[in-house]
């Protein structure tokens, strides 16, 4: 039969179980009754059709607040696989659903990666359909889930399903699931559902009920059975109150204890048929049998049971009959719950908390422990709050409310954080409380959207805790002024006031997260101390990972981008095995930024793709920018020119919206490089001179010292050399205040760039310096020095310099620089040979991530887990990537693509992958 006026979404929505296809599914939104789960109806009627394969979920209001709950739902039928798992995904999805005794929280991107593992390898045997239905109603965890799977199924063999109820936004709704808009019927369609279901209705009824119904079928339905015995429909009513009221009214009529039962069954978190029997004997103090307790309710058309458990016919119908019970009734079937419930502690802790009505400290006692236990940090918020409406003491009421906006902040809940932190202002908090409130929400966009007086205001906070002995809490609250301290500039006042309380801190020197402050508040001032306290720390990374990347963010501050880099690579694996991916992104935007100013663009380039990816799909906007700022200057200096301006507008308009001016910063040099690299001296030393301009929002104190060769250069080829003359003497006082090394090694490149005498000492003495792990330092003054001799008529002599520099830039691929060193060299009577683009520059980011460890030895599945992909993902990358390179196996790849240094020997895998 055709489902009234929807026979084109059914088509769509079919279409996506038949053949290739290049987004993950569709996401059903619509308002309540418009057809959603009818709709979801069909298309699984569609897939068993079409020979696939079903696994479903739905949201229901009573299990919202319990992680993982859908999920359970949803991979119950594939539990046999769950052995097949590679360990740390089946350690994560085991202590997501209880399976495993363990107290650590699993990661939900492991759990995700688990899922989408079992799925993917349950596809290859036989095309699936995940049907979600009631998103709005998941819990939050399951939901993240839904939403990794979503923008990684792309030709796997696996189509998402969803329904979500409109008025809201959704996790899912920029996960690449097409939308399907669900409207009111036509008149046309409205009358033909009517004439199937009611059509011995009369003409006035109808014609109201057309109007009243306003194309909703479900309200053409239940009005339609409710007004059967109607002359005429009562007053006009809201939508949702009519469908409550008609799906109440068939209640009615039923036995007391049917009406219980459906009670029991609507407010229980479980669809269990015994467990509603046995909380219904409790309600009405006898135990029917199944078919005198449920039975009536089934005549209805209001519940369905099979294989021991009961299901609504429709959602609206658990809602009516919650709504139109007494606060009373709720109380006593949420009581004879807890009552049956013995053997689950935590849903019957629920059931105990839904039962009463005022102030329970134990209860809340308990809820604290459901919380601590929680799989997933939206469960935590859930029962947090709840504490705290029953917490007896107000204090108490406070930390709770608090400790809510901790999860909703790990859950990346800012509406809900900052409403649980605004709530604790009205209840008289103490300094402590107070700290902990400001400090919670410095984790979201760091501080950017807030006045710049509110860094200070963290100093004087930051002092007034650590005065109380809360030594921890005033260093949470220094770094996040910190932070606040590198996206935007709130002056030199202010930083000397966050120095003045890190001193007074007592921690020891050399603690991670001071050193971090330190270079953050004062990179020039403190540079020196940091740069220290770097060098020893770094003879023992990879102990921790939040560690590590407290110290590469620090090294970055202090221009040490090789010591950088390295923090930051030795973070990114037990942040990734962790699967933390807020923290992650954070790590790689550093390892990336830190890799393309020592000129490793092959490093670089697939890093920034994937931070870039990352920070996008865990909200963190700014470093988004960052992430896409660096891709802009890889592109200038891999000679793609027209590809850096569109990154680099991309990066501007993301860091322009709060003033980031890391990311602004990072723009302007992308776009400085690029007009280096195509002669437009004059633009390219305007670019680079607005870092150094503080009227500029891309002025970066931290950066600004960083690339004096790049605009030195652009200064001297358009002849603007005295102004940046003054502008290095201006800056020349750093010098003698930090070691930084990339402040050093500008400078030594500046002054010999600019010489009018010795400038072959001062070239030489550059390069006698310690360059190591900085190559493409070393071939900008190798270039430069060769053109200084060539213009001294020193030609032989030039060549070695032009030769050396050629080759180098050739290896890291700068295409600009490459063909100026081309140019020198046939200037000095020397020709070179063509250059062949490198690996990175024939493949995507992505693509050359994915080659770079198949080249390691890593198998499919070790890929996938790196880079949070399906293992045939990973394979179908592989089958682009070697037509490509102009190879046939990975024996081929690994000779291409050689380690990089340092890199622990493995053996290659077959060609399969396996």
């Amino acid at each position: 039969m055709s489902l009234f006026g929807r026979d084109t979404e059914l088509k769509d929505l079919a279409a996506l179980l038949y053949g290739p296809h290049d987004r993950g599914g569709a996401l059903i939104v619509g308002e309540a009754g418009i057809g959603k789960s009818a709709l979801a109806e069909e298309t699984v009627a569609a897939a068993a059709v079409a020979g696939v394969r079903v696994l479903r979920t739905a949201g229901t209001e009573a299990e919202q607040y319990f992680g993982y709950a859908g999920l359970h739902r949803l991979l119950h039928p594939l539990r046999g696989a769950f052995d097949t798992l590679p360990k740390r995904q089946y350690d994560a999805l085991a202590a997501a659903f209880g399976l495993a005794d363990t107290a650590d929280e699993p990661s939900v991107y492991l759990v995700a990666l688990a899922t989408l593992t079992l799925l993917v390898d349950a596809g290859a045997e036989r095309p699936l359909l995940v049907v979600a239905e009631d998103v709005q109603w998941l819990d939050a965890a399951t939901v993240e889930v839904i939403a990794f799977l979503s923008r990684r199924i792309d030709t796997e063999p696996v189509v998402v399903i969803a329904t979500l109820r409109a008025g809201g936004s959704s996790a899912l709704d920029d996960t690449g699931l097409t939308p399907v808009r669900l409207e009111g019927l036509s008149d046309e369609h409205a009358r033909a559902l009517l004439n199937v279901t009611a059509p011995g209705l009369t003409a006035p009824v109808r014609d109201r009920l057309l109007a009243e119904a306003a194309g909703n079928p479900l309200a053409l339905t239940e009005l339609a059975s409710a007004a059967a015995d109607l002359d005429e429909l009562p007053t006009a009513m809201p939508l949702t109150e009519r469908l409550r009221r008609a799906f109440a009214a068939r209640g009615l009529a039923l036995p007391e204890s049917t009406r219980s039962a459906l009670l029991v069954a609507a407010l229980n978190d479980s669809d269990s048929i015994a467990e509603t029997l046995a909380a219904t004997a409790a309600v009405v103090g006898s135990a029917p049998s199944e078919g005198e307790t449920l039975g009536p309710a089934i005549d209805a058309g209001m519940v369905t049971a099979d294989a021991g458990t009961v299901t609504f016919r429709h959602p609206l119908m658990r809602s009516a009959i919650i709504s139109s019970a007494t606060d009373e009734q709720r109380g006593r079937v949420h009581s004879a719950l807890a009552e049956i419930l013995g053997h689950t502690p935590d849903r019957r802790i629920w059931h105990r908390a839904a039962s009463v009505s005022g102030p329970d400290e134990q209860v809340a006692v308990e809820l604290d422990g459901v919380a601590e236990r929680a799989r997933h940090p939206g469960a935590a918020v859930a029962a947090r709050q709840r504490a705290a409406e029953l917490s007896a003491d107000a204090g108490r009421r406070v930390d709770r409310l608090l400790e809510a906006a901790e999860a909703a902040v790990q859950a990346g809940r800012r509406d809900t954080a900052e409403q649980l932190v605004r709530t604790t202002g009205t209840l008289s908090p103490t300094p402590r409380q107070h700290a902990t409130a400001h400090w919670l929400l410095s984790g979201f966009e760091d501080g950017l959207r807030e006045d710049l007086s509110r860094i200070g205001e963290l100093a004087t906070l930051a002092s007034s805790v650590a005065a109380d002995g809360y030594t921890d809490a005033a260093m949470r609250i220094l770094w996040g002024a910190a932070m606040r301290c590198f996206w935007s500039e709130p002056g030199a006042d202010i930083r000397r006031r966050l120095l003045a309380v890190a001193d007074g801190l007592p921690v020891p020197d050399d603690d991670p997260r001071l050193v971090a402050v330190a270079a953050y508040v004062a990179p020039v001032e403190r540079g020196a101390r940091v740069l220290g306290h770097l060098r020893v720390l770094a003879a023992d990374t990879g102990r921790d990972p939040e560690v590590d990347r407290f110290l590469g963010s620090a090294a970055l501050q202090v221009g040490a981008f090789d010591l950088a880099a390295r923090f930051a690579a030795a973070a990114a694996p037990g942040l990734r095995a962790g699967g933390r991916l807020g923290a992650l992104p954070r790590a790689l935007t550093v390892l990336a930024w830190s890799s393309a100013r020592l000129g490793d663009l092959a490093a670089a380039a697939p890093v920034a793709a994937e931070a870039e990816a990352l920070a996008q799909e865990t909200g963190q906007p700014f470093m988004h920018g960052l992430a896409v700022a660096v891709r802009a200057e890889i592109a200038a200096l891999h000679g793609d020119y027209a590809r850096s301006a569109t990154l680099a507008a991309d990066a501007e308009r993301i860091g322009l919206a709060a003033g980031a001016r890391p990311v602004l910063a990072t723009a302007a040099l992308a776009r400085g490089l690029a007009a280096l690299g195509e002669g437009r001296f004059d633009d390219a030393f305007a670019e680079l001179r607005r870092i150094h301009d503080p009227a500029d929002p891309a002025y970066t104190p931290a950066l600004r010292s960083y690339f004096l060769a790049e605009l030195t250069e652009a200064a001297v080829r358009g002849g603007q050399s005295d102004a940046v003359r003054e502008l290095l003497a201006e800056l020349e006082p750093t010098t003698r205040t930090t070691p930084s090394p990339a402040l050093h090694i500008g400078f030594r490149y500046a002054r010999a760039l600019l010489a009018t005498e010795d400038a072959e000492g001062l070239f030489t003495a550059a390069l006698a310096a310690d360059l190591t792990g900085w190559p493409a330092e070393r071939a900008r003054l190798q270039l430069a020095y060769g053109e200084w001799l060539r213009r001294q008529r020193r030609v032989v002599e030039s060549r070695a310099r032009l030769r050396a520099a050629r080759q180098t830039f050739d290896a890291l691929g700068f295409a600009a620089w490459s063909e100026r060193a081309r140019l020198e060299l046939r200037g000095a009577g020397e020709s070179s040979p063509d250059r062949s683009p490198d690996a990175g520059e024939r493949l995507t980011p992505h693509e050359f991530s994915i080659a770079r460890l198949a080249a390691q030895g890593l198998t499919n599945r070790e890929i996938g887990q790196r880079l949070f992909l399906s293992h045939r993902t990973v394979s179908t990358h592989l089958h682009r990537i070697f037509p490509k390179l102009g190879v046939s196996s990975r024996t081929d790849l690994a000779a291409l693509l050689p380690d990089p240094p340092g890199t622990p020997q493995r053996p290659l895998v077959g060609d399969d992958g396996r």
